[in-house]
């Protein structure tokens, strides 16, 4: 594809590699709230999303009315993953949305969500969770999705309209049909997903390049890691994505990869990473800055 037009915008070259340091699942507990605390004021995470539906959103809420210039978007939940861990719908209880399990939670994995979810319900959903967001304090720099649940052509309207109706930005990639199918999406889903992409971009609604993951999986020699994943960035705009958590009782009973986690709280605070990114040319953004480009 062609360079991103927004790169321009924001004040860079085509040539550039520019990152979004994303922290995912804040307020999803107590542990995530404090690393993204912590890692913004270290100040290599430039931004991350919380999980309104979960018990430590009030908390994240705190953070947010404490220091308002937090790049904080809404990480819109549309499954809860952990064993013994839960939370539900904000905007509904009736199994007929699609969004229950036989437990009365979201379901654990993506796949009932997207095939079971009434569009309908998953719109009011996503807007609820925004609104939830602003009654708690926070003023959304973005949206993005947990687990990419609603990066599916059901929800595609729900998720960008929802979107540009807030003025915020979304977490969805520019990328043509082929790349596409590379990812695993069937023929008729790349399609349709390649259709919105290009409208999107002749409308000049802002976008990625990129979207890059810490591995949870891997918590050894974590700082290596880091450096050997920033080293695959292209030009563009990246979003990395990071899952910080403080090492406590309460995140190492919720989730199997709090190893992981923990150490993402631990490398993103490291000098070495900070004068490897400067040594790389990485630039770092916020989501505010696309933002204001909004307005």
């Amino acid at each position: 594809m062609k360079p991103n037009p927004l790169l321009k915008k924001l004040g860079f070259s085509d040539s550039d590699r520019v990152v979004l340091i994303h922290a995912d699942d804040v307020g999803m507990c107590q542990a995530s709230v404090q690393a993204f605390a912590d890692l913004t004021a270290f100040g290599l995470v430039s931004c991350g999303a919380v999980m309104v539906p979960c018990s430590w959103a009030p908390l994240a809420g705190v953070y947010a009315r404490e220091h308002p210039d937090a790049d904080l978007g809404v990480h819109l939940t549309l499954t809860s993953e952990w064993q013994n861990y839960r939370w539900g719908p904000l905007s509904t209880r009736d199994p007929r949305s699609g969004l229950l399990d036989e437990e009365g939670y979201f379901p654990r994995t993506v796949e009932p969500v997207q095939a079971k979810g009434n569009p309908r319900a998953v719109k009011r959903e996503i807007e609820v969770q925004l609104e939830h967001a602003r009654r708690l304090g926070i003023s959304p720099s973005h949206v993005d999705t947990h687990m990419g649940t609603v990066i599916h052509p059901k929800f595609l309207d729900a998720y960008i309209g929802t979107a540009r109706k807030n003025h915020l930005p979304a977490m969805i990639v520019r990328q043509d049909e082929a790349s596409l199918r590379q990812m695993g999406l069937n023929a008729l889903t790349a399609k349709i997903a390649a259709r919105w992409i290009e409208r999107l971009e002749r409308e000049g609604f802002p976008m990625l390049d990129h979207i890059v993951m810490m591995p949870l999986d891997q918590w050894e020699n974590r700082l290596e890691v880091a450096k050997e994943v920033f080293k695959t960035i292209k030009p563009g705009l990246t979003h990395f994505i990071i899952h910080p958590a403080v090492d406590s009782p309460e995140i190492r009973a919720i989730a199997p990869d709090w190893r992981a986690r923990v150490a993402d709280w631990q490398v993103f605070q490291s000098q070495e990473l900070r004068q490897f990114l400067q040594a790389e040319g990485i630039q770092i953004i916020g989501y505010r800055a696309i933002q204001s480009l909004m307005r």
